[in-house]
């Protein structure tokens, strides 16, 4: 389903467009994933409505079975890329798992500001996105998933997201979608 309504305190959260992520190999070029976040992040501020930038520090302890995490193998990893054009008013996350609720204070941050819906972009779909869009739907807000606006790692893993994952967590729209209900 396209997003039908963009609630009046609507946030826009933009999941770990850092260095040490845009980097990553990923289905649909992360230059693009940057650049059409970079535009609802600026048609968000110039509405006067939040606009979160998650960064990632590192990653909950516990075994996996996938690749050893260890430190970020640069100084600048999780610097925000600077085509977000970072403002003052932005809140900044930054957060040890893959989601953006669990251990910061993005719920209390929101709240404050009135904050009913969010909607969602970023790197890696899967990971990131998906674990903040399920913590945003378990804490009640609205969710919205700008399918051109997220991209993953894992194509297979990516479209199950956007087909079967995210729309029973909220809406699903494009960045033009999003654009068309901010006016």
């Amino acid at each position: 389903m396209t997003v039908t309504t963009l609630d009046p305190t609507t946030a826009l959260v933009v999941v770990d467009l850092q260095n040490g992520v845009v980097g990553l190999p990923t289905v649909q070029p992360a230059a693009e994933i940057v650049a059409r976040s970079a535009e609802l992040a600026d048609a968000f501020r110039a509405k006067g409505l939040p606009v979160v930038l998650v960064r990632v520090t590192s990653g909950a302890p516990g075994r996996t079975e996938g690749p050893a995490r260890g430190l970020p193998p640069r100084a600048d990893w999780a610097d925000l890329v600077p085509e977000l054009r970072q403002a003052d008013g932005d809140i900044v996350v930054t957060k040890h798992t893959w989601g953006a609720f669990h251990g910061t204070d993005l719920d209390l941050q929101l709240r404050r500001r009135g904050v009913t819906q969010v909607v969602v972009t970023g790197i890696v779909t899967t990971k990131g996105v998906e674990s903040t869009a399920r913590a945003a739907h378990e804490h009640g807000y609205h969710v919205t998933v700008v399918t051109d606006a997220v991209t993953d790692t894992d194509g297979d893993a990516h479209r199950n997201s956007v087909e079967k994952i995210f729309p029973a967590l909220g809406e699903t729209g494009t960045t033009e979608d999003v654009l068309k209900l901010l006016g």
